[in-house]
């Protein structure tokens, strides 16, 4: 069942989880994943958090400890995530110690509340390396204007970081810059660079949703021609930029200091379009040193019927860019579909964390002991 997996990790991508749950935990599940489908680490976001617990499995307990504190639903919220993140890097800690510390990674989000305040995010993001104090936890930090300062802020005290929410090249060059620019100054602070590790998550799926629809808006066999090939082709591109940044003099001289490359990861790989192959975000999408990132139901689509045929994304960038040009002649904006993926990323993560406030509130009150 697993060959197709194991062939995609043969050419060089780090298969990810891209779930979390308490149950995930305890039930031996995410242990059996790592054990039978390759899988090498985990990512988490508001919106997997607020699924997860409003089922309620395996939280119970805890929340009743907690509403017994009178912790705020923010609070409380952070002790139940973090200790989430915890117990699964735990479990992920032989990987991590076995794969360079590469792998065995296991991410939690800052506040999505605070995409848009780069001192707020810094904050957060030092607490919950705190919090959650494993080595092989890395800190979410959206790729807003107001991220990429954090981004290099936080790398700068040696915290690894997943940068979420890429959607547009140029966006995605500005995160490797302010990777770089963190690595040089947690150089400059006398810190072991080796110890730094970051991977840069670009979003895939939503920007064919996007593209796709606008080009169903046209209606000419041009445009219909051209559906479903917009986000490989962008992901395409930003796997060529970051062969241009990781061979750069300036990366060249952090490497030689012992720095570790932002891996690209490929995220948001669940296909939405029924009409599309269920594994097409993935076969498509296989070169080194890349991380992909699937929800369950992609990683079984993937070890059930999955067709790996060795990289496919070198010798690509021609005909990527020619697709995506082919795109804006007709029309469609790239800088206007970006940042509408942007800024409804950010409200989505937003509201689903507002949703999680709410319902942890609503537990908390009802299992909050009686005042006597």
């Amino acid at each position: 069942m697993a060959d197709a997996l194991k062939r995609l990790c043969d050419e060089g991508v780090a298969i990810w989880l891209d779930d979390l749950s308490r149950k995930r935990i305890t039930s031996g599940n995410l242990a059996e994943l790592i054990d039978q489908q390759h899988v090498v680490g985990v990512t988490t976001n508001p919106s997997i958090f607020q699924k997860a617990i409003s089922r309620g499995d395996g939280y119970n307990g805890q929340l009743a400890d907690l509403a017994a504190r009178r912790l705020t639903a923010e609070e409380a919220l952070r002790m139940i995530t973090t200790a989430d993140v915890r117990d699964g890097a735990d479990i992920l800690r032989p990987v991590y110690e076995t794969s360079a510390h590469q792998d065995g990674r296991v991410s939690i989000e800052v506040d999505p509340r605070l995409a848009h305040d780069t001192a707020a995010a810094v904050a957060e993001a030092k607490q919950l390396a705190w919090l959650v104090d494993r080595p092989n936890a890395l800190i979410k930090i959206p790729a807003t204007p107001a991220g990429l300062p954090a981004i290099t802020e936080v790398t700068g005290k040696g915290i690894s970081v997943n940068v979420t929410l890429i959607f547009s090249l140029d966006r995605y060059r500005g995160v490797m810059d302010a990777y770089l620019s963190g690595l040089e100054k947690a150089k400059a602070a006398g810190l072991d660079l080796s110890l730094i590790h970051s991977v840069a998550s670009f979003f895939v799926s939503r920007v064919d949703a996007e593209i796709d629809k606008r080009l169903e808006k046209l209606g000419t066999d041009e445009a219909k021609a051209l559906k479903g090939k917009a986000a490989i082709a962008n992901a395409r591109l930003a796997y060529q930029a970051y062969e241009e940044v990781f061979s750069s003099d300036r990366w060249l001289a952090l490497e030689k200091s012992g720095a570790n490359k932002q891996r690209p990861l490929w995220a948001s790989t669940g296909v939405k379009d029924p009409a599309y192959p269920d594994t097409m975000y993935v076969t498509e999408l296989v070169a080194p040193n890349t991380v992909n990132t699937m929800p369950e139901a992609t990683l079984n689509a993937v070890a059930d019927h999955g067709q790996i045929c060795g990289d496919a994304i070198r010798g690509t960038y021609e005909q990527a860019r020619a697709e995506l040009d082919a795109i804006a002649a007709l029309g469609i904006s790239y800088d206007d579909v970006v940042q509408v993926l942007e800024d409804e990323g950010v409200e989505k993560f937003a509201e689903a964390w507002n949703e999680l406030l709410d319902s942890t509130k609503a537990e908390l009150d009802r299992l909050a002991p009686v005042e006597a």
